[in-house]
């Protein structure tokens, strides 16, 4: 029986998709073999010992120690795109609600309480709505900084409204590439993208890279009444650079998922409590697709959606399955198979990926695994987490 541990509220239909004879499912678990969580910190937390896995049910994975688990062999997933439209949708409620003054508006329609004569409020209303004026997105100009899975459906939906739009990404992959429409526009920094729109919106993670990006220099070039909006990560936004380039009119409005109270109470920033991916169907996605990732996992060695082992994927046709992992250096791969070799255990397949400083490999053999075999496998140099499934 596989123990998996939860953390938060986890979607039914995720903890649905783990066989209920193989699996056991709680937030009571002592010693896990693996981790479902959507927020919860785990950086101040013990990592029990035979833990091998953490899923994360969302994109960001700032509350797990990644270091910590790539050390000691645990892989660690996301889900990147299950929670993508229900950010997506937000940010369109974002640019709309910039544009055009709906939350003044609404505030005035509600503090009419006094009022019971209806023509008479028709008339006040007629007279009145000039103050709530706003401006169209269609035909302005949207950069989208990031063009992940997020951002690749903000920025094509937003050419499908009318709007230009401008994307910088320095890390884009083929596969995202391939996502974009080829109407969006490439910008070579961030500098220029700024100057040139009219909204600006920022989907990367939360990185060493990436923390501060939006900072006083970058908003120092932005098109005066530039609107940025924020529901990646509040660390990407220098929250006081931001402050001065609005009292500056660098920005027009900031609007952001992440209140600090710094920005409370200002008429032109417009907060949400985090809600980004707070749908129904972005909680189930993620859910399903963290828990297929853990059993395949588990059960098979693959590995999709990490963010700090190989992806890689055998399928599985006969014979026996062990994985390991190991420091990615010269020649652990050789002394494997020269092992097996002397063994006399024949490999039938065999993939081996590297990321960084980790390499992964996945050996289906001819004969079932022995302890003695895993155990010689763990012994040599530079190896560590051995399975036999």
């Amino acid at each position: 029986m596989k123990l998996i541990k939860t953390y938060n509220a986890i979607s039914a239909k995720g903890l649905d998709i783990f066989p209920r004879e193989h699996y056991e499912v709680s937030s009571e678990c002592s010693h896990p073999e693996a981790i479902l969580l959507r927020s919860q910190k785990l950086h101040e937390e013990p990592i029990s010992e035979g833990l091998k896995a953490i899923a994360r049910c969302g994109a960001g994975v700032n509350n797990i120690p990644i270091d910590k688990c790539t050390e000691q062999g645990i892989v660690v997933f996301n889900t990147p795109g299950a929670n993508a439209n229900a950010v997506k949708e937000l940010v369109l409620t974002g640019l709309l609600l910039a544009s055009r003054d709906i939350n003044e508006g609404i505030a005035y329609s509600q503090s009419l309480t006094d009022m019971s004569d209806a023509d008479a409020m028709d008339r006040l209303l007629e007279k009145e709505k000039k103050r709530f004026a706003g401006t169209e997105i269609k035909g302005k100009t949207l950069g989208v900084i990031g063009l992940g899975a997020i951002g690749a459906s903000v920025a094509n939906t937003a050419i499908d409204l009318g709007m230009k739009v401008i994307g910088f990404d320095s890390a884009l992959s083929v596969e995202a590439a391939w996502r974009l429409s080829s109407d969006i526009q490439r910008a070579e920094n961030l500098q220029s993208l700024v100057a040139k729109c009219d909204f600006v919106t920022v989907h990367v993670p939360a990185l060493k890279a990436t923390l501060g990006l939006i900072n006083s220099e970058v908003l120092a070039a932005a098109k005066p009444g530039m609107v940025l909006l924020n529901f990646a990560r509040k660390e990407i936004v220098d929250t006081d650079a931001a402050i001065t380039a609005l009292e500056k009119g660098h920005l027009s409005k900031y609007v952001s998922d992440f209140p600090t109270p710094s920005l409370l109470g200002r008429d032109n920033v417009i907060l949400m409590p985090h809600i980004g991916a707070s749908t129904s169907e972005a909680e189930e996605n993620c859910a399903i697709m963290a828990a297929h990732q853990l059993i395949d996992f588990l059960e098979n060695g693959n590995i999709t959606n990490s963010v700090n082992f190989p992806i890689i994927k055998l399928e599985r046709t006969e014979g026996y399955r062990i994985t390991f992992a190991n420091d990615n250096v010269p020649k652990v791969l050789g002394h494997v198979l020269s092992l097996l070799a002397d063994l006399n255990i024949n490999v039938l397949d065999m993939l081996n990926k590297s990321r960084n400083e980790v390499a992964y490999t996945i050996l289906d053999v001819e004969q079932e695994p022995t302890a003695e075999l895993l155990a010689a496998l763990s012994d040599v140099e530079h190896v560590f987490n051995v399975r036999a499934l």
